[in-house]
């Protein structure tokens, strides 16, 4: 067997020639200085205020009833799109949450390390009034407000809105089932001071139930004093470091004579007995600590009635409903405002992109999804306002579903406008396509909240006559929005047929099948109605066009004759 040789050493090496002056070598390779120039690549965004280029929510904010507070929410909307909100959501995402359960002497400690970035987020929305604003000022207009600078915001970073929206939303449950505990905290969870305020958070999901909470083991022992002992796991709790959290349980009579009063909601302060176990390693979100937790014995209040705990937390979650909405209207805003920025700069065979007729439609498309989300999200917010209990509950439901539902769908499109690039994670990009499908499962997911639209035709009959009247205030104004609008009327219909002599929780049953498409007509009636009344025609009849009767099946697949140019222009003016 021959020697093996020894390596080569760099000289010997043929890759490793190295030029000398005057040496017999071939000459080295000049380069083009031109070659390392940048060219055909869009500006950088930021600085942007991202209020002042969103007309459809500088329009729905004045038709709502929030023109009052235009000058906060285009101070936000100048921080929110800012360089250093950029910098600082870069940051938080790339440093994520660390859990330290103990100290080092093996001491309980519970504690979150969170970047300093992450503060800087948290504290820009709390003190801009974001968790409390409507409750501190209640005044009409204030839910829609409210709206407008949390949509802003959440350009910003999406985690940070989490503790935002369930501070936002404990008050009304708070008020309704314990208001000895409002008069105690409601001061603390509303004041825009995020060090002295205080942040609320909710654990009900259980690993054994999900989204069925009424399969809950989670245990609350009666103390003898009024209070409860909490004893239990749950799966999800957001946030670890809020200073209070609505937990449900299951409550024990402490009498074997009487029976269980069953699954009753309580008010829990984070100390020693609640322990969290880690933290969720997630798609998106991932500044965002979301935990899993265990309770040993700790303190719990109790709101709203034993044994009904769905019916006192169900308070919060309609509010924190409104916030997916919201939030998924910032995702399809978000990824609107970069595609059409990216087109209107890069260039191929021989035009900017924006100018190619494929594009165009594409980015027509997504534009008239992005102002129906808009506007969809600040007309639900102005029934809070309005406390119009019936629209309310329906519309948020059905709009729950249905825009969080296109969120994930339009970023992937947003990110193929922008091609390789977008897949690179400068772009930010990614980040909105990560975080793009947590509003459609938080709060209930996609089936959870279309079945909650059956259920409220059968338990708030109400609530479907409320939601059609406001879509028929466009009757007329389009043959294709009065035709889908009528058909979606006899669909609904058609579940009650008055002949059938089962009850109605039976006669829906057979619904279930195709309860994602009832919901679906239903969203796109309320979107339709109001781009009819209230958006630029060229915006209204590409979304009847596309949205109604036989549309595509892919964002850019509007028919010909829609203004295309004039519906890219109002979503970016150049």
């Amino acid at each position: 067997m021959a020697a093996a040789r020894p390596p080569r050493s760099r000289q010997e090496h043929p890759m490793a020639t190295i030029q000398t002056p005057g040496s017999d070598a071939r000459p080295a390779t000049t380069i083009d200085p031109a070659s390392r120039e940048v060219r055909n690549q869009p500006p950088p965004l930021q600085p942007v205020n991202l209020f002042d280029v969103d007309l459809a929510l500088r329009e729905a904010l004045e038709r709502e009833g929030g023109g009052w507070g235009i000058d906060r929410v285009r101070e936000a909307g100048a921080a929110a799109g800012s360089v250093e909100a950029r910098a600082h959501g870069e940051r938080a995402e790339r440093n994520e949450p660390i859990l330290r359960t103990h100290d080092r002497y093996g001491n309980r400690v519970d504690e979150v390390d969170l970047d300093p970035s992450w503060h800087w987020l948290l504290r820009g929305a709390i003190e801009r009034g974001m968790a409390g604003l409507p409750w501190r000022e209640e005044r009409p207009g204030a839910h829609v407000v409210r709206a407008a600078l949390f949509s802003l915001w959440s350009n910003a970073n999406g985690g940070v809105m989490c503790p935002v929206s369930m501070t936002y939303a404990v008050i009304p449950a708070l008020r309704d089932g314990a208001p000895q505990l409002a008069a105690r905290w409601e001061q603390r969870l509303t004041r825009p001071d995020y060090d002295g305020g205080a942040l609320a958070g909710m654990a009900m999901t259980e690993r054994q139930g999900g989204s069925d909470v009424r399969a809950n083991i989670t245990r609350a022992v009666a103390t003898g004093d009024g209070d409860y002992a909490i004893h239990g796991h749950k799966w999800f709790c957001s946030y670890p470091p809020c200073d209070v959290f609505l937990v449900l349980a299951q409550l024990e009579s402490g009498s074997a004579s009487r029976p269980d009063p069953g699954l009753s909601c309580f008010l829990v302060e984070r100390g020693p007995g609640m322990e969290f176990q880690r933290l969720k390693d997630k798609l998106g979100t991932r500044s965002l600590p979301s935990s899993e937790v265990e309770f040993r014995g700790i303190r719990g209040e109790l709101v709203g009635e034993p044994g009904r705990g769905v019916q006192a937390i169900i308070r919060m979650v309609n509010h924190t409903r409104l916030d997916c909405l919201i939030g998924s209207a910032t995702s399809i805003r978000r990824g609107t405002l970069e595609a059409i920025h990216h087109a209107r700069h890069r260039s191929a065979f021989g035009a900017r992109l924006v100018d190619q007729p494929a594009m165009a439609n594409v980015l027509a498309d997504l534009a008239i999804e992005s102002e129906a989300a808009t506007a969809t999200a600040l007309r639900v917010a102005r029934a809070y306002d309005e406390a119009d209990g019936p629209f309310r509950r329906f519309a948020t439901a059905v709009e729950k579903y249905w825009v969080c539902k296109r969120a994930a769908g339009h970023a992937n499109e947003a990110l193929e406008c922008l091609g390789g690039n977008g897949f690179v994670e400068e772009s930010g990009m990614p980040l909105l396509y990560r975080d793009a499908p947590l509003m459609s499962i938080w709060e209930g997911s996609g089936n959870v909240a279309a079945l909650d639209v059956l259920r409220a035709m059968v338990k708030e009959p109400e609530g479907l006559p409320a939601f059609l009247a406001e879509c028929e205030l466009a009757t007329g104004a389009d043959r294709r929005f009065d035709a889908h609008l009528a058909a979606t009327r006899a669909r609904v219909a058609g579940l009650f047929d008055p002949d059938d002599p089962r009850d109605p929780g039976e006669r829906l049953t057979g619904a279930q099948f195709e309860a994602r498409r009832i919901v679906e007509d239903l969203g796109v009636t309320l979107q339709a109605s109001l781009l009819l009344r209230h958006a630029p025609a060229a915006v209204s009849d590409a979304f009847c066009a596309g949205r109604l009767g036989d549309g595509g099946r892919a964002y850019g697949t509007l028919p010909r004759g829609v203004d295309a140019t004039a519906i890219v222009d109002r979503a970016l003016p150049a």
